[in-house]
């Protein structure tokens, strides 16, 4: 799955990162406590989270994400969006609930971080 496929699944709006739609996507990740993310992400991974501030692309960053999804309608603010391009990093967003979002996703076979 690509981030673009992850974009049109999530009917998600592209903030930055256009021209990295086609990188790979292997597993999800689903939370809003970064502290999880730390513990359980994997290789390859889209974090999808609801959570709105720079230390979500920090930990991206840190952890190999391949690509933020801001999901509950939650859109990113310019310093956000500035750190996220200044690491090459796609951010989406969604209205879907991190339920739904998450569930699209593993339908489609996108598997977790477990």
């Amino acid at each position: 799955m690509t981030v673009n496929d992850v974009k049109e699944l999530l009917d998600a709006s592209v903030i930055t990162g256009q021209a990295m739609l086609s990188r790979e996507v292997r597993t999800a990740c689903g939370s809003d406590l970064m502290s999880d993310v730390l513990a359980y992400i994997k290789d390859n991974a889209v974090l999808l989270t609801g959570l709105n501030n720079p230390q979500v692309v920090s930990t991206a960053d840190i952890m190999g994400i391949v690509c933020i999804v801001f999901v509950r309608g939650k859109t990113p603010d310019e310093s956000i969006v500035n750190l996220a391009s200044e690491v090459n990093l796609p951010v989406l967003a969604t209205n879907l609930r991190m339920f739904e979002a998450c569930g699209r996703l593993y339908e489609a076979g996108l598997g977790g971080n477990g």
